[in-house]
C-alpha cells in the first residue's frame, strides 16, 4: 500500500506513516539496501519485523532519502547524514517516520488489553489520574506507553526509566496532545506531545 498519512505539525517537521500490506518479497525488490541492512534484514527470524524494516525504507523514499543516508550511533539512536533528527516506529501492519530539525521521537502500538498486566512496570504518577472504569482506559495506558518511548528514543541516554524519569501529564483521549517530562539525575526538560489513533493503534510523537 503507498503512504497512509502525512502529518505536519510545524514547519519544521513531517511524519508520515506507511501500512504495511505488501508481501515481504514486494518490499524486498522495491528498495536498495547498503550491505549491513541487507544483513540485518536477512538474518531477521520474524517476517513481520522484515517487512517493518523495508517499510521504513519505503518511508525514508518517501522522504526523499535512500537507506545510505541512515545510520545509527552506538547507543542505536538513528541518524540521517545530512543532519536533520529522525525517529522511526514499526508495530504489526503499521511503520512510521519522523524527520525534523527538532529533537524528537516517535511510537506506535497496538492497543491490547495484555498492557494492563504490565501497566506497573512504566507508570508511577500517572496512576494518581487514571481510572481503571474509564472506557478509554487501555487507550490511555498504550498513549503513555507510546509517549515515554518516544521520550526514551528522543532522549537516548542509558539508564534512563520509564517509570521513573518519564511523566505524562494529564490528559484526554480527545485532545490529541499533552505534555511531558523527563526527570532524570539533574536535569528536567519539557515535551511537547502530539498522540493519534487510527485502526485500533495509537502513535505518539514528542518534540523539544
Amino acid at each position: 500500500m503507498p503512504l497512509y498519512k502525512t502529518i505536519t505539525p510545524n514547519s519544521q517537521t513531517t511524519v508520515k506513516i506507511w501500512k504495511i500490506s505488501e508481501s515481504y518479497a514486494d518490499l524486498f525488490q522495491s528498495v536498495i539496501l547498503k550491505s549491513n541492512s541487507l544483513e540485518r534484514v536477512l538474518g531477521m527470524k520474524s517476517e513481520m519485523h522484515q517487512r517493518g524494516f523495508l517499510s521504513v525504507r519505503k518511508l525514508l523514499e518517501e522522504f526523499g532519502y535512500t537507506d545510505a543516508d541512515l545510520f545509527y550511533d552506538e547507543n542505536g539512536k538513528p541518524h540521517l547524514k545530512d543532519g536533520k533528527q529522525i525517529s522511526i516506529t514499526h508495530s504489526f501492519n503499521f511503520s512510521a517516520v519522523i524527520i525534523s530539525d527538532l529533537i524528537i521521537g516517535i511510537d506506535i502500538e497496538k492497543q491490547r488489553d495484555k498492557i494492563n498486566i504490565i501497566a506497573h512496570k512504566f507508570i508511577d504518577y500517572e496512576f494518581d489520574y487514571l481510572n481503571e472504569n474509564d472506557k478509554n482506559y487501555i487507550k490511555k495506558l498504550t498513549t503513555i506507553w507510546c509517549v515515554k518511548e518516544s521520550l526514551y528514543k528522543l532522549y537516548a541516554k542509558p539508564g534512563l526509566s520509564f517509570k521513573k524519569h518519564c511523566l505524562v501529564i494529564p490528559f484526554s483521549i480527545k485532545d490529541d496532545e499533552t505534555v511531558a517530562w523527563i526527570d532524570y539525575k539533574t536535569k528536567k526538560h519539557r515535551y511537547n506531545i502530539h498522540f493519534l489513533e487510527f485502526e485500533g493503534f495509537t502513535c505518539a510523537y514528542a518534540m523539544a
